[in-house]
């Protein structure tokens, strides 16, 4: 019972837990699989973490505490220096974005097995992970909300809040893996261009993210039939 209760049985669990999670998905990983590849009895799981949807919400808090509460530290000494100057966009997806991908270099915090797992849960979650990840990302989502709205006071809310979509999704696309760039394989870039080159994906996102932040506002037709 003590090797059950142990901490780095839990630890050893959640380390398993979510490289198989990335490997698979949710769904296609077993409790079998994580009790083997930890070396435990599912005695000891059940224990921790109860059912697996437990456990795969601990592996994502274990992670997402430290991100958020990083992310937060950042744009308050931005805004602090700011001394209540609205924030350049680039400085908040930097804090945002930015400290998300750098999270990536730091296999203690999760490393690129988390970025990758996070990325394909993300573009395709189960129903009970897409409401854990909201209420996880409330707070900080607020923040960041606000102060683009103060950094972009010309740009619609509505505006502001679709980029900002687009700019979650571009993201979680790019971390879960580069795998779609074999459909543009005949395309003449270089092969090396052609990998999973984490080193460039910092510079290639954030240059494409504020690109998109900044773009000009859509020109919305007149609907059907409405008077000119």
């Amino acid at each position: 019972m003590a090797e059950i209760r142990s901490p780095d049985t839990r630890e050893r669990i959640l380390d398993t837990a979510e490289q198989l999670f990335m490997n698979h998905g949710f769904d296609g990983t077993s409790m079998r699989q994580i009790t083997t590849g930890a070396g435990v009895n599912l005695a000891a799981v059940n224990y921790h973490f109860g059912t697996k949807e437990e456990l795969m919400r601990a592996v994502f808090r274990r992670r997402l505490d430290g991100l958020n509460e990083a992310r937060l530290q950042a744009l308050d000494a931005m805004e602090q220096d700011a001394g209540g100057k609205p924030l350049k966009p680039s400085q908040i997806v930097d804090a945002f974005f930015g400290t998300l991908l750098r999270m990536g270099d730091d296999e203690v915090r999760g490393g690129r097995t988390f970025l990758r797992l996070l990325g394909r849960t993300l573009t395709d979650p189960s129903e009970f992970i897409s409401t854990f990840l909201a209420r996880e990302y409330a707070q900080v989502v607020e923040r960041f909300k606000e102060a683009l709205f103060k950094a972009l006071p010309d740009v619609p809310k509505a505006e502001i809040v679709w980029r900002v979509h687009f700019m979650l999704g571009a993201t979680s696309y790019a971390i879960a893996g580069t795998d779609a760039l074999r459909v543009v394989t005949d395309w003449e870039i270089e092969p090396a261009d052609t990998e999973d080159r984490h080193d460039r994906l910092l510079e290639r996102l954030m240059s494409f993210l504020l690109g998109g932040l900044r773009a000009p506002l859509p020109q919305f037709s007149p609907p059907s039939g409405a008077a000119p």
